[in-house]
């Protein structure tokens, strides 16, 4: 939904060679294992990749001027993450569950010397980017605030949730700190909207970290805000 693969900075760097595995590098992407807790990048870090999640989670945040902390987005499989603000990335970004991650260079992209497929899998990632900060956006203008917490558990069933029977289950590797700083809410917030939609039945917590949709139909009911 979102982080140092090179040397993009020397102080990351130092920090990320105990963590890091690699897998077979290429000349024009690498393929990495980070462990929770790793910064992948920092903001205003010379921005020489872009990343593509394979598998985890990762998380892209801002510092505000008020030194308040706003979650930008959720890295979740299938992502492109790192997009820059001219040569710099414009966030931090770190692992929230262990990830599998592929680095593209900046310059294979921009010159046309990669992979046509590659190119065009990212120009898509780019677009999804684009349509999903819109959403989110128009989420954060327009739906009360269980409104936003049914709308996340939504989106996060629909990209990574597995049936089990009648029902959908998926792992919230991000604390609820984390939840309530993407959706603009309290933690207490979201804790008591989690609260209310397992007293209505809608989702079961199996541990804090794993959901059991109960009732798919009533969640996206719950999602849904009126005009």
């Amino acid at each position: 939904m979102y982080v140092t693969l090179s040397s993009e900075s020397t102080a990351a760097n130092q920090t990320l060679a105990p963590s890091l595995i690699f897998q077979a590098p290429a000349p024009q992407q690498q393929q990495r294992s980070y462990a929770t807790g790793t910064h992948l990048f920092h903001e205003g870090d010379t921005a020489n990749h872009v990343y593509e999640v394979k598998t985890g989670v990762l998380r892209l945040t801002r510092v505000l001027e008020n030194g308040r902390r706003q979650v930008i987005a959720f890295g979740l499989p299938g992502d492109i993450i790192g997009f820059p603000n001219g040569d710099a990335h414009h966030t931090d970004c770190d692992v929230v569950a262990t990830a599998e991650i592929v680095a593209h260079r900046r310059s294979t992209l921009e010159t046309g010397a990669g992979d046509p497929e590659t190119h065009q899998r990212l120009l898509h990632a780019a677009l999804r980017e684009i349509s999903a900060m819109q959403d989110h956006f128009m989420m954060l203008a327009r739906k009360s605030a269980s409104e936003k917490v049914a709308s996340f558990l939504l989106a996060i069933s629909n990209r990574t949730g597995s049936p089990r029977g009648n029902f959908t289950t998926f792992s919230l590797p991000m604390s609820r700190a984390d939840i309530a700083d993407f959706l603009g809410l309290t933690v207490e917030t979201v804790s008591r909207t989690f609260s209310i939609l397992r007293k209505d039945g809608i989702i079961s917590l199996e541990t804090p970290q794993t959901v059991l949709v109960l009732d798919m139909e009533a969640l996206l009911d719950a999602s849904q805000t009126d005009d």
